[in-house]
């Protein structure tokens, strides 16, 4: 395998997905890049936010509205998608590590990772309806 050339717009990409917990899309990256490099295109960063995807250097988030999220957090964890708003968090719970034994037990082959996203309504939508019903 060759190695990969350096990129700027790729380190910039990838700074800015270790910097943020928006969970942004590959056009809201696009836009914060866009500000360090007002040449790049949308085909740029969808190359290489696959590329970075690819390496392990980040996380590819698919989402029921088909807009994947990235994030730049790619230690093992769990995501929250607003079914509501569209928003994307990290859960701050611990990882069920035995979950891939489960599942190799009722599979023919090996689990080697998982990936969760719960899905609902986030506290800020909720807080919406609430006042929303009061009046």
């Amino acid at each position: 395998m060759t190695a990969l050339k350096y990129s700027r717009q790729r380190e910039s990409i990838k700074d800015y997905l270790m910097h943020t917990n928006a969970h942004p899309t590959a056009d809201m990256v696009y836009l914060h890049v866009k500000e360090q490099f007002p040449n790049i295109s949308l085909g740029t960063v969808y190359r290489n936010l696959n590329l970075l995807s690819d390496m392990g250097e980040i996380i590819k988030i698919p989402t029921p509205d088909g807009a994947d999220r990235f994030d730049g957090r790619t230690v093992p964890h769990y995501h929250f998608f607003c079914t509501e708003c569209g928003c994307m968090k990290d859960m701050n719970m611990e990882c069920i590590r035995q979950i891939n034994q489960i599942a190799n037990e009722s599979f023919d082959g090996i689990i080697e990772s998982h990936s969760i996203t719960f899905y609902g309504k986030c506290s800020r939508c909720l807080h919406s309806h609430s006042e929303a019903a009061a009046m």
